[in-house]
């Protein structure tokens, strides 16, 4: 056996796989050597859980092939004695780009200015180009030597890749971060398939917003199942074909926030998947639900950097969620670990790559075990996509992928000495040079009173002089045992004395030049030796930095815990209970449970029941917006005629700030609505505004379906500009015929599905089952009367069109929205039996809607419709019950019925009477306790309730706004402490609140884009 320390190791490590090569000519003499390894005396972490001292690691050819305490070391092995040393598994990103072609953004339609409708992909592709399950990472993938070495010097030595365009992303690649040729870099390819809620690079218009994604995504898997079954009967299609092969791999998608993995999850569930979720690192926020999923998480350290807030106006710029962001973001891996959620951690979403050791300290500090933090880094990511048989561990058989450190790997003061990729070395440190840290007493000619301090880490040596007391950095070269010193030992005189020397035992010594030429002689002899990293064993703990509590939702005005259900009871109060009683003076309304359970007077409290004292105040069921786009992320998908195969559902916002100024306004339910960008909108989500809870928890349990339609201008694209004048309809008679158009194909395909479903098991068999689209299921729904329309509308002629359209094919209008000419048409709404949802006297904002008039809702009421007033408007919903008091002042409704324009005929519009919209023993317990009477302009609610739980308390309100403002202080003291601390700054930017309305479409693809909450 031969002993051979770094300078000729380094030249066995040159060959790294040759002896495997064997299809590829080489140019010269052969050289095939073992690659036969042995590294002695080490501190071996063989896994996260494992760690052996005075070890041995026994590599050949790229693998490992022994690792313990007793290994026997073959004849001929190159053998390295790592004593003081250890050995650690190489890192594992998962989620990863490297080696993958950038990826080059086009404008969309391809820069032609016009919407792009097909997809511009040659060949037998998917019609979407955001659809590219085809997209295989192993043939694309091209090493980049540059790149390698980054990670690598972080201690990374294997990577899974992939490239990150589109919503089906194909597969992925394992491959080490060798230089070397792409053949002897790739282990493993398909090895993962990849999904997100990005279209990418896609310039073809739909789909232009995040429930279009998720639509798409939906629809791909229900085609790639169908063509699985049909075979190519019907066509031939290489996305499905690869997409039907990547089901059998680990299922990895990525999303923009918190509530994104929830969204991602529900479409696992819906499909039998169980994705693998890279993250965004917001997580913590909503960590139950999180781990409520199962899903395991691919984890980013991407830890946002403080604002620049020492201008007062640019603080105003920065929310309140930011902040607390900023502070909590890094306790976000420990806070997953404590909750026992799975996770592997990632390089990417950094800023920059050298941030990811800082990050991941920084990580530790706030929570995060050194044990979770490497096994975050190792096994769990090679466990998580089935690799652990190659990388993520130091085992027999694995390949030969680890990193020789000079301390603890998460020490401040460890270096990465060495980083062995499949058997091959690349070097970083030199891990038998001398350690030359310490303090030295420093004597330059006759001049003894000076010190010389090195501190720093192994390798990276920071040098300080200190002058009598004066401390002076001077400029130092060291090269192997030779150190060249430049100093200015007296700054009033001037002059650099130059010192060049070498280092003997603990001595170093030599000559050198002082400014005015005088040849002296020097020497620094170690008084002290470092010693700071000795005093801090691996376990050491340190005290976690304190910071500020969640709040739910995690904006201002969020709650320190969940609001939950009380017992309460509501005395003496005026109850307009919607109700044959009609109001009732002093009465008593008894909560339980979430229900009401009983009204009446002088009613007695159960135990333990909240008791409120509503003399002199009033009390209603909760505002019910029949109309509504709050708390959604967005609301058009303009990319087709039809969309009615998008879901609100899957956009809903539940960190929305209008949830609770709605509910400071008396709204406890909203439908939240489609746009009008298109004839035929998409499915709405009824919701109550449990502010605080997340989204699924808000929808109302058994409603029905609803979807919106649309009519007039925006739909045949009259305001869109001359350039996007290409999609079907351009004209009003173009929309009657959009609809008998598709209620045909919905008929003919809801027909197709009852003749299969009616075979019998046999027959069925033999046959092809149709092809599932979620578009037409939808439709089909409206004619199976288990879906409903609320159409978008203000024209008598077309309100009557889609009357005659829905006669003549057999379904119903259940309700008109908008329909400002609603009373020139009441009495044939009456007959056809839809209902009026309108609003109270806008008027005037476009072409359509010159002939409102504030008298409508009166008017379609006295025909016999039922009526209500919707906001359409983040801001007006929380005024609707001053809406609903025009209908009193203009139209001369009783005060009663306006009341329930805003309550029970919205209930009824929207089928939820039998449990909203009134005040009855059994119903609901969605309740507002108003101040004044609730049509009164002076009329604020004190408290509103929803299933029994006060959501929002006027009291509670003060307070809140008095621990934001404190909460906001503390954070811009501790911002202004970073920056003055040295730390880099982001500047706050001012952006506008978005308030959806039917119209809106821009911006809806911009992945992370939030909208901003209050401050």
């Amino acid at each position: 056996m031969r002993k051979l320390f770094l300078t000729g190791m380094l030249a066995w490590g040159l060959t790294q796989v040759g002896w495997s090569q064997v299809t590829f000519p080489r140019n010269g003499v052969y050289d095939e050597r073992p690659g036969l390894y042995a590294f002695t005396n080490a501190t071996i972490i063989v896994d996260p859980k494992t760690t052996l001292e005075g070890a041995t690691l026994l590599v050949r050819n790229g693998r490992i092939e022994a690792v313990g305490k007793t290994v026997s070391i073959p004849a001929g092995a190159v053998v390295a004695d790592l004593k003081g040393k250890r050995i650690y598994p190489a890192l594992v990103d998962i989620e990863s780009d490297y080696g993958m072609p950038e990826l080059k953004r086009n404008p969309p339609g391809g820069g032609r200015g016009a919407p792009q409708y097909d997809s511009n992909k040659k060949g037998a592709y998917n019609w979407n180009q955001a659809i590219q399950p085809e997209v295989d990472a192993g043939t694309i993938f091209k090493a980049n030597v540059q790149q390698a070495n980054e990670l690598r010097k972080m201690g990374f030595g294997a990577v899974v890749t992939h490239p990150h365009d589109g919503i089906a992303r194909g597969n992925s690649v394992l491959v080490t971060l060798a230089d070397d040729r792409e053949n002897n870099v790739v282990i493993r390819d398909r090895v993962s398939a990849h999904y997100s809620f990005s279209k990418g690079t896609s310039t073809q218009t739909y789909p232009n917003s995040p429930m279009g994604a998720v639509a798409l995504l939906r629809q791909t898997y229900y085609d790639a199942d169908w063509y699985k079954k049909a075979g190519k009967t019907v066509e031939s299609n290489l996305s499905l074909e690869a997409f039907n092969q990547l089901q059998s791999l680990p299922s990895v998608f990525e999303v923009p926030d918190k509530l994104g993995v929830l969204r991602a999850d529900k479409i696992g569930e819906e499909f039998g998947i169980q994705y693998i979720i890279k993250s965004a690192g917001d997580e913590y926020q909503r960590i139950n639900e999180v781990k409520a999923t199962g899903a395991s998480l691919i984890v980013p350290l991407n830890f946002p950097q403080p604002f620049d807030v020492e201008d007062a106006w640019d603080a105003d710029n920065v929310t309140l969620a930011e902040m607390k962001h900023w502070e909590m973001a890094p306790a976000n891996p420990g806070m997953l670990a404590k909750a026992g959620v799975p996770f592997a951690l990632t390089t990417a979403n950094l800023r920059n790559k050298n941030d990811f050791w800082a990050n991941l300290r920084k990580a530790i500090e706030y929570g995060l075990t050194e044990q979770q933090a490497l096994t975050a880094l190792t096994t769990t990511p090679a466990q998580l996509l089935k690799i652990d048989n190659e990388v993520g561990s130091l085992k027999a058989g694995l390949l030969a992928n680890f990193i020789i450190t000079s301390d603890n790997l998460f020490s401040a003061d460890n270096v990465i000495l060495e980083n062995w990729v499949r058997g091959k070395q690349y070097v970083y440190q030199d891990k038998s040079a001398p350690d030359w840290r310490g303090t030295y007493n420093l004597t330059i000619g006759d001049r003894s009173n000076l010190k010389l301090n090195i501190t720093g880490k192994p390798g990276k040596p920071e040098y300080q002089v200190l002058v009598d007391t004066v401390k002076v950095t001077p400029k130092v070269s060291l090269t192997n045992d030779l150190i060249s010193l430049q100093i200015q030992l007296n700054k009033k005189q001037g002059g650099t004395t130059r010192l060049t020397g070498y280092r003997e035992g603990t001595t170093l010594k030599g000559e050198g030049e002082m400014p005015d030429g005088k040849v002296v002689k020097w020497s620094a002899t170690l008084a002290q030796p470092f010693t700071a990293s000795a005093a801090k064993p691996d376990s050491a703990k340190k005290t976690a930095p304190e910071f500020g509590k969640l709040l739910y939702p995690f904006v201002g005005m969020g709650n320190l815990e969940k609001p939950k259900a009380q017992t309460l009871l509501i005395r003496n109060a005026t109850v307009w209970t919607n109700e044959k009683d009609g109001i009732l003076a002093s009465a008593d309304v008894l909560v339980q449970n979430g229900k009401i359970a009983k009204v009446g007077k002088g009613l007695a409290a159960p135990a333990g029941a909240q008791v409120i004292d509503g003399t002199g105040k009033h009390l209603t069921n909760g505002i019910i917006d029949e109309h509504s786009h709050i708390a959604l992320y967005s609301i058009n998908e303009g990319g087709q005629s039809s969309s009615a195969e998008v879901r609100m559902s899957d956009v809903v916002n539940s960190e929305d700030i209008n949830i609770y100024r709605q509910l400071a306004g008396g709204v406890t339910t909203s439908q939240l609505l489609h746009g009008s960008a298109n004839s035929i909108g998409g499915q709405s989500a009824i919701v109550k505004l449990k502010w605080g809870e997340a989204p699924q928890e808000m929808m109302v349990k058994g409603a029905d379906g609803f979807i919106k339609f649309a009519l007039g201008e925006n739909v045949k694209q009259a305001n869109w500009g001359d350039a996007v004048r290409i999609r079907f309809p351009q004209t009003r008679m173009g929309v009657e015929q959009v609809y008998f158009d598709h209620f045909t194909r919905a008929r003919e395909y809801d027909n197709a599905w009852k003749a299969y479903n009616a075979m019998s098991a046999k027959e069925r068999a033999k046959a092809v089952p149709p092809r599932r689209d979620v578009e037409l299921d939808a439709l089909a729904e409206i004619l199976n009367k288990k879906r409903f329309i609320t159409c978008h509308s203000y024209v008598q002629s077309e309100i009557n069109m889609l009357m005659k359209v829905a006669d003549s094919l057999g379904f119903k209008v259940n309700t008109f929205t908008h329909i400002l000419e609603g009373y020139k048409v009441a009495d044939k709404m009456a007959k056809h039996g839809v209902g009026g949802s309108t609003f109270a006297d806008w008027w005037a904002y476009k072409m359509e809607v010159k002939d409102a008039i504030p008298y409508n809702a009166a008017l379609m009421a006295r025909a016999g419709v039922v009526v209500s007033i919707n906001s359409d408007d983040a801001e007006m919903a929380r005024r609707l019950n001053q809406e609903a008091a025009k209908a009193v002042e203009y139209g001369g409704i009783s005060e009663e019925d306006a009341w329930k324009m805003v309550t029970l005929n919205p209930a009824k519009l929207l089928h939820l009477d039998n449990q909203l919209g009134s005040i009855r023993a059994g119903k609901d317990a969605d309740l507002v306790l108003w101040n004044n009477n609730p049509l009164a302009v002076y009329a604020r609610p004190e408290k509103t309730i929803i299933d029994g739980t006060v959501y929002f308390d006027a009291q509670d309100d003060d307070r809140k706004r008095d621990e934001l403002q404190k909460e906001r202080a503390r954070l811009i003291q501790k911002m202004l402490t970073a920056k003055a601390g040295g730390a880099s700054t982001q500047r706050p930017t001012f952006r506008r609140q978005r308030m959806w309305h039917c119209e809106d479409v821009e911006g809806v693809m911009a992945e992370g884009e939030e909208q901003e909450q209050t401050k």
